[in-house]
């Protein structure tokens, strides 16, 4: 496999050649974070009949999976040697998939096409996470790339409205639901964060720039301090995208992980916005949240699923 220091010495020709014309035959680049949605949507891609070539992120990608694709590794901070892999590989779609929090200053690596657009970059950092992901996203389409939403090339990564295993919500539940759903449209409209906890119509807490699983720590050690009054088996943790995200980026998800950390934090279970969240190892997942008896359910806006 080429590395980027190779592909950085490809001819001149290579590099300013055009980008293909996007078409149902050729190659998917996903530029790829941590977990395992990259590898399931570059199964998608497989299934379709097109190659997918990943670009995944140094520091956050896992590089036993990437290893089973053609791939490429890209630093944060080196847009023009991704911009160049990308057109030398024929990638003209492009997804953005993977979690990503925001890096330490250690972890990029600038190169000069990146350094020029630093102005731009800069204004989007002082906005919120969906500010800066819009942002990235325009500097792709002004040279040349056609950005795709992961859930455009793998629907069934969208989380389906309905109970997922076989645990249902309580009333109460139905009631932590509704609240942390009115929560999230009140601070969405700021770019704040896709995700609340709510236990006994109380919010416990409401996701900022840590992320989720940061955020269940959180309740989880306000639980073993004693800080919430509620009992084990109480309180749920409700995801939604945010006020006109560009759902092409970071829609809010669900895998194992949470699952585990809901459990660490006594909660009850886990309800997502059902069409506009995604979900990693589906099988994994509600086999064991029926184990930990943690029920998982994709609502509609209202908060309603039956």
């Amino acid at each position: 496999m080429a590395q980027p220091d190779q592909a950085r010495n490809s001819s001149q020709a290579g590099k300013d050649a055009p980008v293909r014309r996007s078409d149902d035959s050729s190659p998917v680049g996903i530029y790829c974070g941590g977990g395992a949605l990259p590898f399931t949507v570059a199964e998608a891609v497989r299934r379709q009949g097109r190659k997918p070539v990943l670009f995944p992120i140094k520091h956050f990608a896992d590089p036993a999976r990437v290893a089973a694709y053609e791939h490429y590794w890209v630093p944060l901070g080196k847009f023009g040697l991704l911009r160049r892999l990308a057109r030398q590989a024929g990638c003209r779609d492009i997804v953005f998939i993977g979690a990503l929090v925001r890096p330490r200053v250690s972890q990029i690596r600038l190169d000069w096409e990146t350094i020029k657009l630093l102005p731009r970059i800069a204004a989007g950092f002082r906005g919120g996470d969906d500010g800066l992901l819009t942002t990235i996203g325009g500097i792709f389409e002004d040279h040349g790339f056609h950005l795709v939403g992961p859930h455009e090339l793998a629907p069934e990564i969208l989380v389906p409205r309905g109970v997922l295993g076989g645990i249902a919500p309580r009333d109460s539940d139905r009631t932590d639901i509704a609240r942390g759903l009115a929560v999230l449209d009140a601070t969405g409209a700021f770019d704040i964060g896709q995700g609340a906890v709510v236990a006994d119509n109380r919010v416990l807490a409401i996701e900022a720039a840590e992320g989720t699983d940061e955020m269940l720590r959180h309740v989880a050690e306000l639980r073993e301090r004693g800080r919430i009054r509620s009992p084990a088996g109480t309180g749920v943790l409700i995801k939604a995208p945010k006020h006109n995200q560009d759902r092409r980026f970071d829609l809010p998800s669900i895998g194992p992980q949470t699952v585990e950390g809901v459990m660490r934090a006594g909660l009850a279970g886990i309800a997502v916005v059902a069409g506009g969240s995604v979900i990693a190892d589906p099988q994994r997942l509600t086999a064991l949240a029926d184990r930990g008896g943690v029920f998982v359910v994709g609502v509609a806006e209202d908060g309603t699923f039956d």
